[in-house]
């Protein structure tokens, strides 16, 4: 070989080197729900969020807006449009949603979008696989890793994304105003004589009764808002704990909170529109609740979830809590971990008329 032909091979060699090291340079190790380990870019300006749909829109306050945001599921655009984020952010509302349906991806419109990282729910192990093999950066987010416990979940996800941009300072403020929230309502319903007793309808037709067991977020709920779950014996899982009537009769709760995924309010209970709910201490009572819709479905975790634990403590305890003025709090909440200012009615518009 020549000496000028081993001179160019040796400044190849030194290019090639410095390029891989440049590409190591930008690139960074995050470490996802299904402890995962995934190399993604240093800088993230295309993210997608398949079928994990709280996460949207708690991206979307993360990030404080929907910039860096290139899709999102049909299901988050719902929690987007005509409500908080669709007024904060129109532009919000154009996101790409048509890449997914239910839990299958479209690959060619997902492709098109050119996603530098696509958060899917971590159940959904078949799309994560198949997004690895299509070289997409996947990072699985979980609902239930920490056994339903709604605030370690919120509290997990703004570590994850702030993984993804560690610029964007909000994990230690999310910490903060989510232990200051439960230390509040660990001490007001510390050492009552009775527990307030509650039963969670999360779903209800005219066809099926579903409540929370002991392995759902409804158990979470009443542990933490100082209440006993009524149907804490029922061990089947999610959606799979259906009842009927004359359980919900021995139950005898005295609260209801009915979720956001059932489009009965409590005047559907109050009426007996699909059964007949007249011997219920809770219906006889009017203690039947709407849970509020807040940025997300409330019942499951949010970007708001420390402030559906105190909805929840004030509207079972209501002398305990008489001077908490959710409306000043969830204000506070949003500027302290989000940096927003929200409006009275901006509060109103996530908790109703809050109690």
């Amino acid at each position: 070989m020549t000496q000028p032909f081993l001179q160019r091979m040796r400044a190849t060699a030194v290019a090639l080197s410095c390029a891989l090291v440049s590409v190591t340079l930008q690139a960074r190790i995050v470490t996802d729900d299904l402890n995962r380990q995934v190399d993604i870019p240093d800088t993230v300006t295309r993210a997608v969020v398949a079928d994990i749909y709280p996460l949207a829109s708690s991206l979307a306050l993360f990030l404080k807006g929907p910039e860096n945001i290139v899709g999102i599921h049909p299901v988050s655009m719902a929690a987007v449009k005509g409500r908080l984020l669709g007024e904060l952010w129109p532009k919000m509302t154009e996101i790409e949603t048509g890449f997914m349906k239910g839990s299958e991806v479209n690959v060619e419109t997902l492709l098109a979008l050119e996603p530098e990282v696509v958060f899917v729910n971590a159940n959904n192990k078949a799309l994560v696989a198949k997004l690895d093999d299509l070289g997409i950066k996947a990072l699985a987010v979980s609902t239930n890793k920490y056994d339903y416990n709604v605030l370690k979940t919120f509290e997990g996800w703004m570590t994850l994304l702030q993984s993804v941009w560690p610029e964007v300072k909000v994990a230690d403020a999310a910490k903060s105003e989510t232990d200051a929230i439960v230390k509040l309502v660990k001490e007001r319903t510390a050492g009552m004589e009775r527990k307030a007793r509650v039963f969670f309808l999360v779903n209800y037709d005219n066809r099926r009764i579903v409540t929370s067991g002991s392995h759902f977020f409804g158990q979470f709920w009443a542990d933490a808002s100082g209440a006993v779950n009524v149907a804490e014996s029922i061990t089947a899982q999610s959606s799979n704990a259906v009842v009927n009537m004359e359980q919900v009769y021995a139950f005898n709760p005295d609260v209801v909170f009915i979720t956001n995924f059932t489009k009965a309010e409590p005047e559907t209970l109050y009426t007996n529109a699909w059964h007949d709910w007249t011997p219920v201490k809770a219906v006889a009572d009017k203690r039947v609740y709407k849970m509020p819709l807040g940025v997300y479905r409330s019942y499951t975790p949010a970007a708001d979830s420390p402030l559906t634990l105190l909805w929840m403590a004030k509207t079972l305890y209501p002398e305990q809590f008489a001077d908490i003025d959710l409306k000043a709090r969830a204000k506070t909440f949003y500027k302290n971990v989000f940096g927003l200012n929200l409006t009275d009615a901006q509060v109103e518009s996530l908790y109703g008329k809050t109690p």
